[in-house]
């Protein structure tokens, strides 16, 4: 190739024409240095036909500057960022810039300095050099990790690598990562696990494209089962992608991904550091990391040989993306198989409606784990009907929970208190004059943290002290917290029980794999006997001693604007539920609600996840919602509520009329200013005849909208405020 087309990073130009210079070698997908003026940008080269834009002359060609030391981008992971970029309404630079996800991976091999103990001994012995020396035995680390290894100061290490006590040594960034052996340990399965892991197993050694839903309700085995067919991929030299819907459920996963195989998994997730993604992305691409385990970003990567996806907790609303590319990672994870040709396996206990809609038409396979492993038994489940069984005043545990969790205390057992809202309190106000706290940049109360004495926003990361007086009268000690987080119902535990170890989780809690270990390693060796949570703990976990779980308040999913609350609401408690009776012993699960008729407390309390999923396919299926119909969100946003409204409403004065495509609104959304921009909502509802797509960018593109407003699309969405 003596010219080419480059897929810039830069969404004003995208696309650029270049010419490569006499003897340079330029490949397909290949990552290139280019001059733009007197800049240099990356690109990646690309299929002229593919990209839009008419050919610029030969003589205006500048040539390119170099090809980046990294293997070109895949044809199926090119057709995977078009595919994304068309359906989710993005721009195809936003796309691939989830791809090249580490700057520093695409320069060459390099080296870094680590520092290890030389066996010397310091000229003068202090109690913090010796704890560093005792403590750094066989440890080799940068300073700053040596440090918080040793429980010292930098500036004691840097004593002692003065001393020659602590030498330097120049390692490769870039090392290997240790192999994984996939007959370390083989496990025992059951009969029903054999069957399912066999099918799996066939599907990987075929390497074709076979999308599966792997059902099994909560303690079933699930990963353990998808284990074998991860073994089965690395016996073949194929890489596997473990997608999971939370960082702080990775420490957990480790754990017993290392037990199976003898070694840790390579991670892919927003704590890494800086070195530590370069690692890995090099790793991904050359081929040589074996198994890898991340959030949703992972799935992006440019894997050198992928050969099986596993999506765990598929249903987990945590895969979609709110913001930027807003994408579904459990449906962009069926596509990357089906343009690489290999399996696909989507587990839950809980499906999305979509997915059993899926399996049902037959396109993907559904494979069933109905019993517990190891013989134990689902819980017990029994509402709680908070208007006949009220909490004493103040209080917001009903008698017969607190009951229960005496009972577990004098057992030695733990229980699990499931509330789905961070924090102490949702709301503070002025007893006196009435004044509420309110988020400087959006529309949404700001919630109280005991714990760490702020009042934060959830939506844009606001945080300020409580004042001592009212901010609109003045009064002192007149402010008032109303209903109930996690901390508070923590606090009401302690009143009741001030001997039992009480330990909080949440995002705010668990907000790093190392915390998230601390609490875990807690939680099996008995120091905690009841843990309060958020929608964190209901899933991944597995503690045997936990035989309780109390729901505080099951419909407080069921308020707002939630188009899948009643399936969202099903999927959170029967994970929580799922904690309880593990192992040997027995569960039971106590559900605390106002509306015991509602379908879904029904199906809850009476264990029909099937009748409660049929009542919700037959609601959607009569408004065309999906799996029947097509969502999509339109917000138009600016800094001024004025500008935002005016160009909502001149969007709205062209809108198409189109058949099979319904158009909504526009109106102010639920939460109509985010992060200091007012916001205006289209809701689109399309037959599945329809070309959404088209019709949307179609229409966005036929309106100039000032510099200020920012025009946002989110197809299949799953927030609506």
């Amino acid at each position: 190739m003596n010219r080419i087309r480059l897929l810039v990073f830069n969404r004003a130009l995208e696309v650029l024409d270049y010419r490569v210079p006499d003897g340079m070698q330029v490949d397909l997908g290949s990552i290139v240095v280019a001059p733009l003026g007197p800049r240099q940008i990356t690109g990646i080269v690309w299929e002229p036909e593919r990209l839009p834009g008419q050919e610029v002359a030969a003589e205006k060609l500048r040539p390119i500057l170099e090809v980046l030391p990294v293997p070109p981008l895949s044809a199926p992971l090119r057709r995977l960022i078009e595919w994304t970029a068309d359906y989710y309404c993005a721009a195809m630079s936003s796309v691939a810039r989830m791809v090249i996800s580490s700057g520093g991976a695409l320069s060459g091999p390099t080296t870094m300095t680590e520092y290890r103990l030389s066996g010397g001994m310091p000229e003068r012995m202090t109690p913090q050099r010796e704890q560093a020396i005792e403590a750094l035995q066989g440890e080799q680390a940068t300073i700053r990790e040596l440090a918080g290894i040793a429980g010292v100061s930098e500036g004691v290490l840097r004593g002692l690598v003065g001393q020659g006590v602590i030498e330097p040594v120049s390692v490769a960034i870039d090392r290997p990562f240790p192999p994984a052996d996939p007959d370390f340990a083989v496990p025992e399965l059951s009969a029903d696990q054999r069957e399912v892991a066999d099918r799996l197993v066939q599907a990987v050694e075929a390497e074709e494209f076979a999308p599966f839903l792997l059902d099994g309700v909560t303690g079933s085995g699930k990963t353990e089962t998808y284990f074998e067919p991860v073994a089965a991929a690395i016996r073949r030299g194929k890489q596997v992608l473990v997608l999971l819907p939370e960082i702080a459920l990775t420490e957990n996963f480790l754990n017993r991904f290392e037990q199976r195989f003898g070694t840790a998994p390579v991670q892919w997730h927003s704590s890494l550091k800086s070195t530590e993604r370069r690692r890995a992305w090099r790793a991904i691409s050359e081929g040589t990391a074996q198994v890898v385990v991340g959030a949703r970003s992972a799935l992006f990567l440019p894997y050198a040989s992928l050969g099986l996806i596993i999506v765990d907790e598929a249903h987990e609303v945590s895969f979609k993306q709110d913001d930027g590319v807003r994408y579904n990672a459990r449906d962009v994870s069926v596509m990357r198989a089906r343009f690489e040709g290999f399996p696909v396996v989507l587990a839950s206990a809980t499906p999305a409606l979509e997915s059993l809609q899926m399996a049902e038409s037959g396109i993907y396979e559904k494979l069933d784990l109905r019993s517990r492993f190891g013989g134990a038994q689902l819980p017990h489940i029994d509402t709680i009907d908070l208007t006949e069984e009220p909490p004493e005043r103040q209080r917001w545990l009903a008698p017969r929970l607190v009951a229960a969790l005496e009972d577990r205390l004098a057992k030695k057992e733990q229980s699990l208190l499931f509330l789905n809202r961070r924090g102490y309190a949702p709301l503070t106000l002025c007893r006196n004059c009435g004044f509420r706290f309110q988020c400087t940049n959006c529309s949404a109360w700001l919630v109280e943290h005991r714990l760490s004495q702020r009042l934060a926003c959830h939506h844009c990361g606001h945080e300020e002290t409580p004042p001592a007086t009212c901010p609109e009268c003045g009064e002192p000690d007149c402010l008032v917290a109303c209903g109930p987080g996690v901390e508070r119902i923590a606090d009401e535990v302690r009143e009741l029980f001030p001997e039992a170890l009480i330990a909080v989780a949440t995002s705010d809690t668990l907000n790093s794999p190392d915390k998230a270990a601390e609490f875990i390693a807690a939680a099996e060796h008995g120091a905690i006997d009841i843990i309060i949570g958020t929608q964190l703990v209901t899933k991944g976990f597995h503690f045997p001693e936990l035989t309780l779980v109390g729901v505080v308040d099951a419909d407080l999913g069921l308020e707002g604007g939630d188009l899948r609350a009643g399936e969202r609401t099903y999927q959170q408690v029967s994970q929580a539920a799922g904690r309880a009776g593990r192992g040997a012993k027995p569960g039971e699960v106590l559900i605390q609600t106002r509306h015991v008729e509602a379908p879904v407390i029904a199906a809850l309390a009476e264990g029909n996840r099937d009748a409660f999923y049929e009542a919700e396919t037959e609601a959607r299926r009569f408004v065309g919602a999906p799996p029947f119909g097509r969502w999509a969100a339109i917000i138009i946003s600016s800094e001024d509520d004025a500008e935002a409204r005016q160009a909502a409403n001149r969007l709205g004065d062209i809108r198409p009329h189109v058949q099979d495509v319904a158009i909504l609104g526009p109106a102010p959304a639920p939460l109509a200013m985010l992060r200091g921009r007012y916001r205006y909502r289209f809701l689109v509802n399309a037959r599945r005849s329809a070309n959404l797509q088209k019709v949307i960018t179609e229409w966005i593109a036929a309106q100039d909208f000032p510099p200020g407003v920012r025009v946002g699309v989110d197809i299949d969405p799953y927030s609506f405020v």
